[in-house]
């Protein structure tokens, strides 16, 4: 176990490590003492993310020439792991870095490239993508938005809901359908400057179980004009293949974020039970303590090697859509799972709010929902067998 415990992944170089040891610092130094004041107004400060972004960490895998730090996934699971390891919660930088700017990257023009993506790597424009819809979740084919053309503009009718960053997003990627009639060949992204929109509004920041930090909002979107040149590259109907193309990354992302709550989960739980007595001995005296927490210890090593692995074929360009499903459905399983137990461990101090596994607990439950539901990720599995 402790070759395997040690190992680093072939995609985790020397300078990724002290990249790695630096973003530690700064989350520790910098985020986490705000983290009270941002469950209860919740939502993360705008300042947090223009200091964020002075670091270099916003848009870490995006080019140099467009304000990125040039890296890869690599970088952004570094820093996603360190994010939760150090406890900063409600942070909604992993789903600007690693699918709002990806989705620019890929299809935008080259104009839309140097529009957005320099003022996304400083934290001036704030990133979302607006999917959901009060009757439309995983089925993105059944959205109800609509953007239509008119003249040199498109118009944007409808409403989203349960979207990341929607109080704080100045910059949405909209899901829409431009050819109503057309199904799943007629929709198509766009991108909503919301500072300038007349007709965009935002509803509640959504009350949620676990996320407190974490602003989740309704969005309206009521005869929105924008430009034509705001639709996601150059042609209509683009939009549904272009969400299929990257989900993989987003579903890696959320793969990403279960083994470190993992990981974190059993080593403050493995902490408490060696200082934790009953009937006169520390609680891993026991051999129940111990068979668990060896049993979720070996679980959490082998999918940390299955999570590293899918990372290293998503930075090669070779991590297919149905590899992509098993890793989030396994990892946010798992995490549910061992966060569970490592709560039971902890007897009534676990549902305490202010022990961290609480939290945890709650937070772990929508990544089996978020990203595709594991239902979900299952037919898509079994449509590849």
């Amino acid at each position: 176990m402790t070759a395997v415990q040690t190992a680093r992944p072939s995609w985790k170089t020397d300078e990724l490590v002290m990249f790695e040891e630096e973003v530690a610092k700064f989350y520790t130094r910098e985020l986490l003492p705000h983290v009270e004041t941002w469950r209860d107004q919740g939502r993360v400060d705008r300042w947090a993310w223009e200091k964020s972004g002075e670091q270099g960490l916003l848009c870490m895998s995006m080019p140099e020439e467009y304000g990125g730090l040039g890296g890869t996934f690599a970088h952004e699971q570094v820093a996603i792991e360190q994010q939760i390891k150090c406890g900063v919660e409600g942070f909604g930088a992993p789903l600007h870095n690693t699918i709002v700017a990806p989705y620019i990257l890929h299809y935008g023009t080259e104009e839309q490239k140097k529009r957005w993506l320099p003022r996304m790597a400083t934290g001036e424009l704030i990133g979302a993508i607006a999917m959901s819809e009060p009757g439309a979740g995983s089925d993105l084919q059944g959205v109800k938005t609509t953007a239509l053309k008119d003249g040199n503009q498109y118009v944007i009718n409808g409403q989203k809901t349960f979207i990341t960053n929607g109080q704080n997003a100045n910059i949405v990627i909209v899901v829409a359908k431009t050819d109503p009639s057309e199904g799943a060949k007629g929709v198509s992204l766009m991108v909503v400057e919301t500072d300038e929109a007349d007709g965009f509004e935002r509803g509640r920041n959504l009350k949620k179980l676990g996320n407190k930090a974490q602003d989740t909002s309704e969005l309206f979107f009521n005869d929105v004009k924008v430009p034509t040149e705001n639709l996601l590259g150059t042609e209509e109907g683009q939009g549904f293949f272009q969400l299929m193309e990257q989900l993989p990354q987003e579903r890696q992302e959320i793969a990403v974020q279960a083994i470190a709550m993992i990981e974190r989960a059993l080593e403050l739980t493995i902490d408490y039970v060696k200082e934790r007595e009953a009937f006169g001995r520390p609680i891993l005296k026991f051999q129940n303590t111990q068979f668990k927490l060896a049993e979720c210890k070996a679980r959490a090593t082998m999918a940390r090697v299955f999570v590293d692995y899918c990372t290293e074929q998503l930075i090669a360009g070779k991590l297919d859509a149905a590899t992509a499903s098993m890793s989030k459905m396994l990892l946010t399983d798992l995490e549910n799972e061992i966060v569970d137990e490592c709560l039971q461990l902890h007897g009534g101090y676990g549902y305490m709010d202010e022990y961290p596994i609480s939290r945890m607990y709650a937070d772990a439950r929508v990544q089996r929902i978020y990203g595709g539901t594991n239902e979900i990720m299952k037919v898509l599995i079994a449509r590849a067998l």
